[in-house]
């Protein structure tokens, strides 16, 4: 992997080059930094295409959009991520309806519900949504985007930490605890993202591959209308009005995602999050990798595994 280099202090969509011509595509692209997303990328001219399971949500968005760049192409699609039909149904309509993808973002996700919860394919919620959907989004979007100069796939972590992969439980059906299963799925996903870049220099696929973390954003995860009233949850709210300097807004936090999926400079392979203390806020800067996240071994078997759960190929 071509060794990445840090950020232009203070990058903003500023520097977002003209993205007409490109496409792109946002799970969870109806709220918080997914929408903030789109909206940038709207903005900068892309044809933009959000997923989400709410239609009404999805219209709204694009309604927004709409009024605020009157020449924005975007359009919504109903996916349920926790249905993995759903999932590769999509992908194979958007390999027969376009002919090329630039950006995919895997950003959306659920976080810490109370009790454990089961997708309709039967894997623990936040593995099934946060990772194993995005890691079968891919699979059935990636002739798309061999075929596309310069494509990038940018999926998106949490803040950094001493997670890790529990491969006798992944599915959370030892014990459940919202929080270690949450950081499970989204370290899986940062595994995914570094494996991937790994498999297209390999093969010459010529898709860069990146993670990036919005730092600690005040978004539906972590506001009451995520339903998700766990004890950890409650301090975030409590800790969100007692210091607002911890948090930053979903446009600041969805500067990492759009530096990965738009600047020249950023390389697969690399995380971005947040430059300031902690990677909790700030511009855009190279983020601390997880040290599983580089094991060879563990993204190996992760990878074995995920291919036999979602079903797919790469």
């Amino acid at each position: 992997m071509e060794k990445a280099i840090q950020p232009e202090k203070k990058w903003n969509t500023n520097k977002i080059a003209n993205q007409t011509g490109k496409i792109a595509i946002i799970t969870g692209g109806t709220g918080g930094v997914g929408f903030a997303d789109a909206k940038a990328l709207a903005s900068k001219g892309a044809k933009v295409i959000l997923l989400g399971r709410n239609p009404q949500k999805g219209k709204e968005a694009v309604s927004k959009i709409n009024q605020m760049y009157k020449d924005a192409e975007v359009s919504f699609y109903s996916v349920d991520l926790g249905n993995l039909a759903e999932v590769k149904s999509f992908g194979k309509e958007m390999c027969q309806q376009l002919d090329r993808l630039d950006i995919l973002i895997n950003n959306a996700g659920v976080m810490m519900p109370k009790q454990r919860t089961l997708t309709s394919d039967g894997f623990e919620l936040q593995f099934g949504t946060n990772y194993l959907a995005h890691f079968a989004l891919t699979s059935e979007l990636l002739p798309l985007l061999k075929k596309t100069k310069g494509a990038r796939v940018v999926t998106l972590g949490t803040l950094p930490g001493n997670f890790s992969i529990d491969f006798e439980n992944l599915q959370a059906e030892k014990s459940y605890s919202a929080w270690t299963a949450y950081n499970q799925s989204k370290l899986a996903e940062i595994i995914f993202a570094l494996h991937l870049q790994r498999l297209s220099e390999q093969n010459n696929w010529g898709i860069s591959s990146m993670g990036a973390q919005p730092g600690l954003v005040a978004t539906g995860l972590v506001t009451k209308e995520a339903g998700s009233d766990t004890t950890l949850m409650a301090i975030g709210r409590v800790m969100f009005k007692i210091f607002p300097f911890v948090r930053q807004t979903a446009d600041k936090g969805a500067l990492s995602t759009l530096y990965a999926a738009t600047d020249p400079h950023a390389k697969g392979g690399a995380l971005y999050g947040p430059n300031g203390m902690g990677e909790v806020s700030g511009y855009p800067g190279l983020g601390k990798i997880n040290k599983e996240a580089k094991d060879l071994k563990i993204a190996q078997r992760l990878w074995d595994i995920s291919l036999n759960l979602a079903k797919v190929t790469y």
